[in-house]
Parts: C-alpha cells; structure tokens; sequence
C-alpha cells in the first residue's frame, strides 16, 4: 500500500513538472526568439503582487480567479516597463529592473500587513514545493486530483490551443514584426496574449515550482530547443522532451541525493542545455570545432592542388611539384606536407610518380574552378604561387 501510494505521488510530481516545462516552452519559445525572455522574471515576481490583490478582494488563494487576476499583474508589469521606456530616459533592462522589484516589494508588504494568518508565502511562491503537490488535491468525480496538475494541465492546454490557432502569425509577428504589421496581423495584441498566458501559466505554477524555478522553465528548454534546430515547430518538440526528461531525472535524483525536486528539476534543464551547448549537431561546441577542422583541411587540398596546377607544365614543374618544396612555397612542415599529399591521393586528386606529384583531372578540374574567378579578363587560369 506504502510502496503504491508513493509510486503514485512520484508520478504526479513528474506529471506536474513536465506540464510545467511544456506550458513554459509554449510560451517561451517566443520570448526567447524575441529576445525578451527576462520578461519572465519580471512577470515571476510581480505576481506575487497580483495574488495578495486577488486574495483581498476576493479571499480565493487558487483557481481560475487567482490565475486571471494575477495573470494582469504580469501585463501590469509590461505596460509599465513599455511606459518608462517610451520616456527614452532608461532602457528597456533598466526598466524592468525597475518595474517588478516595486511590484514584489509592494506584494511582499501586503502579504505581511493584511495576510499574516493566510497561507499565501512569499518564499512559497518564489521557490514552490512541488514534493507536496499531491497532498493538495481537489474532486473530479469519483477522483482525487491534485490541484497544480489540474491547473497546469489547462495552463498548457490552453497555451497549445493559442499557439496552434495563431501559429502563422505568432511565426511573423516573432521574425518579422513590420511584415506582419502591414498584413493587419496586430502583432502588438498578440504580444500581450502571448505575456498574459505567461503570466497565467507562472501563477498557475507557482505552488509547484515556485516564480523563480518558473523562470527556469521558460527559458531553458526553448534555448535548448534553438540550439538544437532551425526550425519553430521543431523548438516546441524539443522543449517539451527537455522538460519531461528533466522533470523525471530531476525528481530521482533528487530523491537519491535528498535535495529539493524542483531546484533539481531546474538544475536538469541547464544539465540538458549543456549538453546541447556541446554536442549539438549543428551549433555544439564538437561539431563546431570538428567543422572547421573538416573546412581546414579541404583547404589544405584545394591549395595544395593550386600549387601543383600553377607549376604544372612549366619548365620548374619537376622542381616545385615535390613533397620537399611545399615546405618552401606553402610553408608546410613535413608532417603536414606529407598528410595533406596523403588525403589528395585518397580522393584521387594527386598522383606521385617517383619524387613528383601530378594531378588527376579531377584534381585539375579543382584548380580551375578554384581559379576562375581569378581570370581578370586575361584568358589565362595560370598564377604564380
């Protein structure tokens, strides 16, 4: 029975996290291709503000009220960001270093002078717990649902819905912002959905993960996705499978290691990132350095096959065209020379015949394509190296 209930509570949490990740990645996918994805944290913190306004007027700690009414606070927290920018006397950094810190101290003091004796923590809403999220549930028929799956399960179906209705102009809007404008798209309106559904999702998160490992997940699963793909909808697929794999390691090895599920879970994504960062296949640190070294030594050859096709046929060719005088002309060591001779004659480009090296007519027709645009009129490919 123990070992049922606690299969039962690791699902849920895993559960919960994964949805937290793939709601995130929906939305902050376009965040960070805007390249405003600190927004996020701005809008993580000024909610906070949002929910003790909430709790006031109507003494609901959750459900959809909370979300909706804490969700404006985010769009609060733009509209004044975009205000003080507008003046041209700050940045837009600045501005919102300035905006959400007055938003979260102003909700941190109303939650210590009207709400002392409710359940509404400003530590909870910043770092969450989402070890208990099964404990707190709710009844969907004959069930026992816990609340943030519930919550952030029509977070991220909802998030689905708006980016599958307006994926071409979010698509156009994001890269192109005066195309779209001029499609009659309003690119501005879609903006402030786009930010009010953040802000939702970052409320409807915040007992589980908390504002601060929220950020985490907006960000990092879609910069893991743009390393990974050039393509959009790519970068949701990505993200989503970057949020679930680090929702399920980050809990186990959280419980291994006895550490907080939802910092390990946040931990796991930048694990994830890393290994992007490293191994990507397209803009990993591996490939880079592999691609140019690839690129390195496809020039090695073609200018190798340079030489050899300027000399050729000259009365020096039996001179130049050796091993021995690259190291002269291209200044080649031996090693290098000898390497670079090696690879030509693998791919049929250079011949040796005794000391001297000619070139295959593949290995002509190289040189030539290499120097045409070298010609200047003359009607002669032959250059002195």
């Amino acid at each position: 029975m123990q070992a049922a209930l606690f299969d039962n509570a690791a699902l849920m949490i895993m559960l919960v996290g994964a949805l937290v990740g793939i709601a995130s990645t929906l939305v902050g996918t376009f965040l960070v291709l805007r390249g405003v994805s600190m927004l996020s944290d701005a809008i993580g913190h000024s909610i906070v503000f949002g929910i003790v306004i909430v709790w006031l007027i109507t003494h609901q700690q959750s459900g959809p009220v909370q979300i909706i009414g804490a969700a404006l606070t985010g769009l609060l927290t733009v509209f004044l960001t975009e205000l003080l920018v507008s003046t041209r006397r700050v940045k837009k950094d600045a501005a919102i270093g300035l905006v959400f810190p007055v938003l979260f101290s102003a909700g941190v003091l109303l939650i210590n002078l009207y709400a002392r004796d409710v359940h509404i923590d400003s530590h909870t809403v910043l770092l969450g717990e989402i070890g208990f999220v099964w404990l707190d549930t709710l009844t969907l028929g004959d069930y026992r649902v816990p609340q943030a799956l519930v919550w952030m399960g029509t977070m991220t179906l909802i998030n689905g819905a708006f980016v599958t209705l307006f994926y071409k102009e979010l698509k156009i809007a994001t890269f192109d912002e005066a195309l779209a404008k001029a499609l009659g798209m309003a690119p501005s309106l879609l903006f402030y959905v786009l930010l009010l559904l953040t802000s939702g999702t970052a409320v409807a998160a915040f007992d589980a993960v908390g504002a601060v490992l929220f950020v985490a997940f907006v960000i990092v699963p879609p910069a893991t996705g743009y390393l990974l793909t050039d393509r959009l909808w790519m970068m949701f697929i990505h993200g989503s499978l970057v949020s679930i794999a680090s929702s399920i390691s980050g809990y186990w090895l959280a419980v291994f290691w006895n550490v907080s599920i939802g910092g390990m879970m946040a931990v796991m994504t930048g694990v994830f990132l890393l290994l992007a960062f490293l191994l990507g296949p397209r803009y990993g640190m591996v490939a880079q350095v592999l691609r140019r070294r690839g690129q390195r030594r496809v020039n090695e050859i073609r200018t190798l096959a340079v030489h050899l096709y300027n000399h050729e046929d000259g009365p020096e060719q039996w001179a130049e065209n050796v091993t021995q005088a690259l190291r002269e002309h291209l200044l080649w060591d031996n090693a290098k020379a000898n390497r670079v001779v090696a690879r030509s004659r693998e791919q049929g480009l250079v011949e040796c015949r005794g000391q001297s090296l000619v070139l295959t007519e593949a290995g002509r027709d190289m040189a030539r394509e290499i120097l045409e645009p070298t010609r200047n009129g003359t009607g002669s490919l032959k250059t002195a190296t």
